[in-house]
């Protein structure tokens, strides 16, 4: 071989390899965290202590203004996993299948495996439990499912099976006992479900690493902090109850129509809380109990996601892995008198989302833009360099790839969320500085509609119903309304 030949072959080579290393498709780590608002530092929260959280944030792109489209476990997944908004795909609640009206719907992570990747979920992705179940067709394994309401201090565990543990299992729930709100025992993190799932997403990292042709979309959702408070007391004893803070505002917004808000409803399912939960606001020691407990658990959570982040830098797969961190609605913690979710007020919708995408986006950036959750399915399908879906199903989002580049870009002007309460139908506008919600029965004309208007130039609470005082800004908001479509009815309703 002469020297002419062999130069040849050699830049061949070299190109051929670096022609495969640019083809070579992102993995991806999908994280979902269950009732996480953003009670996380890198957010601004001071009380949270969230190392790892805070780190991938530092190392990614944060969007400040994210939100679900809608506050409720079950189709907020919906929106993230179909790419659907609830009013686009009419399923609003618990105990529905989406592949009865679309049977033919590609999934976010269906997608990705239609396109060469290997697709594995575990923890919790879907919602399973109150009538739900996985959606087998989106994954290349069988899903590896996990609790979520758990105990194992062996007094919680006294009082026998309880109506939640049932619920989630797709169980019969009538006349079994309530269960603990809380509980804090000396136990090591694997003693619960998310210490297990961080162990088990370790494990798969690094059989996965020893495909490096396989390119993966790996699912890894988590459970706390959803109730119960049921963490290790290492993670209580991070936090002095006697400094934290009480809700500085605990009653409805003044004007807010009486279905608007809610009071029990979840909450009310554990002990020690007041059954039939009305508008009194809970003890002050009980509030702070609750408080305590739901800041353990995100604590607890954000050192499992710390687990798997670890090892995906430690195998090296972190260089070409492009990781989304997801809360899927916000939470309220005596906010307003009110707990958990289930309305359109902005500490319920209100989420974290963080994309790391190396090589992609500068690292330690974030911005404003407004943004829904059903945008993260076209944003991840673009960052990956695949086809746009073709799917059965509406596709509401938009891609915010455009953003990732450059955080001042613009590609919404607000979020839409809803929730439907009393028979009536909540959509709800959120601009930088307004939220609108219109309440009336689907299929109803506008002229029945009741309105809610809130400012948040104070602050991210709903104090008082300006609708009636600022009918200019009533009507632009309504106006953004009507450019979207008219609801679905609710799947299976009369």
């Amino acid at each position: 071989m002469n020297r002419q030949t062999y130069l040849l072959i050699a830049a061949s080579t070299v190109l051929s390899l670096l022609l495969s290393a640019q083809e070579k498709k992102p993995n991806i780590l999908f994280i979902l965290v269950d009732d996480l608002r953003p009670a996380i530092g890198a957010y601004g929260d001071s009380v949270a202590i969230t190392p790892n959280i805070d780190k991938l944030a530092a190392q990614g792109f944060r969007f400040e203004q994210a939100y679900s489209n809608q506050a409720v476990c079950a189709p907020s997944r919906f929106n993230l996993l179909l790419g659907s908004r609830s009013t686009s795909s009419g399923i609003y609640g618990f105990g529905q299948n989406f592949r009865d009206y679309y049977p033919d719907a590609v999934t976010l992570p269906q997608h990705f495996k239609q396109h060469g990747y290997h697709s594995e979920s575990m923890g919790k992705v879907f919602h399973i439990g109150h009538g739900t179940y996985v959606d087998e067709q989106s994954w290349s394994v069988p899903h590896h499912k996990e609790l979520v309401i758990e105990y194992v201090d062996p007094a919680s565990k006294a009082m026998g099976f309880t109506r939640e543990e049932a619920l989630f299992s797709n169980q019969e729930a009538r006349g079994l006992p309530r269960g603990f709100a809380w509980e804090s025992p000396d136990v090591a993190d694997d003693a619960y479900a998310d210490g297990r799932v961080a162990q088990r997403a370790v494990d798969r990292l690094r059989e996965l690493k020893a495909q490096p042709n396989q390119p993966f979309f790996l699912a890894v959702g988590f459970a706390r902090p959803h109730l119960p408070f049921s963490v290790p007391e290492k993670y209580w004893a991070l936090y002095d109850e006697s400094n934290l803070r009480l809700p500085t505002h605990r009653v409805r917004p003044e004007g807010a129509p009486p279905y608007a808000v809610k009071y029990g409803v979840e909450i009310d399912q554990y002990t020690p809380i007041p059954e039939n939960v009305t508008e009194a606001a809970f003890p002050d020691s009980l509030t702070l109990k609750l408080i305590h407990g739901y800041y353990a658990g995100v604590s607890y959570v954000d050192t499992q996601i710390g687990k798997v982040l670890d090892e995906l830098s430690a195998l090296g797969l972190d260089q070409n892995t492009i990781v989304v961190l997801w809360g899927d609605h916000g939470y309220m913690l005596g906010d307003m008198g009110m707990w958990t979710k289930h309305v359109n007020y902005e500490l319920a919708n209100h989420i974290p989302l963080i994309i790391s995408a190396p090589g992609m986006v500068q690292s330690g950036t974030h911005t404003a833009q407004l943004t829904e959750t059903v945008d993260i399915y076209p944003t991840l399908v673009e960052l990956a360099g695949l086809p746009v879906p073709k799917v059965s199903q509406p596709l509401d989002g938009l891609s915010m790839v455009p953003v990732l580049k450059n955080p001042e870009v613009r590609i919404r002007d607000h979020a839409y969320h809803s929730f439907p309460r009393g028979g009536r139908l909540g959509r709800a506008i959120r601009t930088d500085r307004y939220r609108m919600v219109e309440w009336k029965k689907i299929g109803e004309t506008t002229g029945t509609a009741e309105y809610e208007l809130y400012d948040y130039q104070h602050g991210p609470r709903e104090v008082k119903n300006i609708a009636k005082e600022h009918q200019d800004v009533l009507q632009a908001l309504q106006a953004i309304l009507a450019r979207h479509p008219a609801p679905m009815r609710e799947r299976g309703a009369p």
